[in-house]
């Protein structure tokens, strides 16, 4: 993922990686210009299925990030862990 996006950005395409935060070290390790961990189970990394609140908070922290970043490798641990929709 992190050299995929590398080789966007070096085309002139902003990226961010949206992932769980149990594969920090693996991302980091390939220094992609912005990620953005959230505290949610693997293979879930925006939210559990129907929770749209969540969901949304999510992509709009990613949009902000891709707007405010102004250094390479900027990363944003965002708080609050996976929920079950509607709980």
């Amino acid at each position: 993922m992190g050299h995929i996006s590398r080789a966007f950005e070096t085309v002139g395409i902003p990226t961010v990686i949206v992932m769980s935060n149990v594969f920090r070290g693996r991302i980091l390790a390939q220094k992609p210009s912005r990620v953005l961990f959230t505290k949610h189970i693997m293979g879930r990394p925006i939210s559990a299925p129907f929770d749209v609140e969540r969901q949304t908070y999510v992509v709009r922290e990613a949009l902000k990030l891709l707007e405010t970043a102004e250094q390479p490798e900027t990363t944003i641990v965002l708080p609050d862990g996976y929920r079950v929709a509607g709980q």
